[in-house]
């Protein structure tokens, strides 16, 4: 059966492209369903030196990339977004596709580095300030609903077909859930711990001095293992423990971005966008009373109210710029998660004029939850002070289809996998009355979520 619906999708690739007579063919069909963590197991079965993973906070729209058909990679650092968008939509009058019924259509995909004006670490050599691909394989689920997409080079297909060949065979067989387990912890290490304090002090004054508002300084943990993390059974992890969270995962050369964050920094969908306002954090109680005590203290806590609005107005111009209308609730509700609660502002504009989505999202990146405010000094001062390159840790990651909708969540909760070693990271917002170990002791809760899906406790 494999082997004939292979044949299908060649004699189909083939059909479109004498037709068409297009640089690029892509073809897609409805097929059974498949647990999407699975199907990205398999792109190392098959070959495929490029994976991605998105999912999103309901589940409802997952995408899962194996191979890279098309990319677009740029370094530069004023106009990479624009750069990306227009390079898509070049690259889509050279594509010709086939639905077969069907309403999907290829998927551009990936992310952007959080500051392109900070030096870059080796550790990120291998993620430019902006890369997005078209994978050769798309899987897609949506509404309950399975969709296989395959975009190729239209005189180049048949190289593609025996990788694909290979993935329809192994999807054909019983689904094996992967058995890898995750390795043992051999070193954990705060990078520069006492030199993101004295940042966090120095922060502190200068907000006080009222150069800033407000300013989020992230740090980094390291972790090495006794054997090769397998970003799948992360993932798995990842997908039990923060159910109510994007997932994704960028993988290229051997290196893994991959992490579950709770915020979202845009959707678009047609002419209508959406956006939240995640900024005030405290962790979970113990029990169901200490819950809620901690969930009403954030409630009424200025500092954390403070912080909260300053992500609020910043989305809300951005909102409006682009939108005629912007719908905002009056006060903050929360937001319940695994082992942190958030201070969580939901944003819906209608009627949006923008191109794409990338056009929203060089709007709102970062928005005061990832940067501070005002904005360009905050930034300044994060590359200054802040002792991290953050590569595209807190950075946009996303996705993006044909009629440039598309969404993008902040890259938080997140690691870069590199073999043996992991680097997890977490932020928080410095304003003037912050106490530097209580923002120590947040980032702590915040390191939570990937120490979990690594299987490392806290007290290790």
């Amino acid at each position: 059966m494999a082997i004939l619906y292979q044949h299908e999708i060649e004699e189909q690739l083939r059909f479109i492209g004498k037709k068409a007579n297009c640089p690029f063919i892509s073809w897609s069909g409805e097929m059974d369903d498949v647990d999407p963590v699975y199907f990205f197991a398999l792109g190392q079965a098959c070959s495929f030196r490029e994976r991605f993973y998105w999912s999103d906070r309901a589940n409802g729209t997952v995408y899962v990339g194996l191979g890279c058909t098309y990319s677009i990679e740029t370094e530069e650092k004023e106009q990479r977004f624009r750069i990306v968008e227009t390079k898509w939509k070049k690259w889509m009058e050279q594509l010709a596709f086939d639905h077969h019924g069907t309403a999907a259509t290829p998927i551009l995909f990936g992310g952007f580095s959080f500051d392109p004006f900070k030096p870059r670490t080796e550790k990120w050599r291998a993620f430019p300030h902006a890369k997005m691909v078209v994978p050769t394989v798309l899987l897609s689920l949506k509404n309950g609903k399975a969709t296989l997409t395959v975009t190729v080079p239209s005189m180049r297909y048949e190289e593609s077909m025996e990788k694909i060949g290979l993935l329809l065979r192994l999807l054909s067989q019983e689904q094996k859930q992967p058995t890898a387990s995750l390795p043992t912890l051999v070193k954990y290490e705060e990078a520069q711990k006492d030199e993101w304090i004295h940042a966090v002090e120095k922060t502190i004054r200068n907000i006080r001095e009222g150069k800033f508002d407000k300013v989020v300084l992230a740090r980094e943990a390291r972790l090495s293992f006794a054997d090769v993390i397998d970003p799948v059974v992360v993932l798995q992890q990842l997908r039990e423990q923060q159910p109510f969270s994007y997932l994704f995962a960028f993988e290229q050369d051997g290196q893994c971005f991959i992490g579950a964050s709770p915020e979202q920094l845009v959707k678009k969908e047609g002419d209508a966008c959406y956006s939240i306002c995640l900024a005030g954090s405290i962790r979970r109680g113990k029990t169901l009373q200490e819950d809620k005590q901690l969930g009403q203290w954030l409630m009424r806590d200025e500092k954390n109210l403070r912080e909260h609005q300053f992500v609020v107005q910043m989305i809300k111009e951005a909102m409006g710029s682009v939108c005629k209308r912007v719908q905002i609730p009056a006060s903050p509700q929360l937001l319940k998660l695994q082992h942190i609660q958030h201070l969580y502002t939901p944003v819906i504009g209608e009627k949006c004029h923008a191109a794409s989505v990338l056009s929203i999202v060089e709007q709102m990146h970062p928005t005061p939850a990832l940067g501070g405010t005002p904005r360009e000094k905050a930034i300044k001062e994060i590359r200054e002070t802040e002792p991290l390159d953050r590569g595209w840790y807190a950075a946009p990651i996303g996705w993006m289809d044909a009629e440039g909708n598309g969404e993008f969540a902040v890259a938080i909760r997140s690691g870069l996998f590199q073999g043996k070693e992991a680097f997890i990271f977490a932020g928080c917002g410095v304003v003037g009355d912050s106490d530097p170990m209580s923002e120590y002791e947040e980032t702590k809760v915040k390191l939570t979520p990937m120490l979990s899906a690594l299987g490392v406790e806290r007290n290790e």
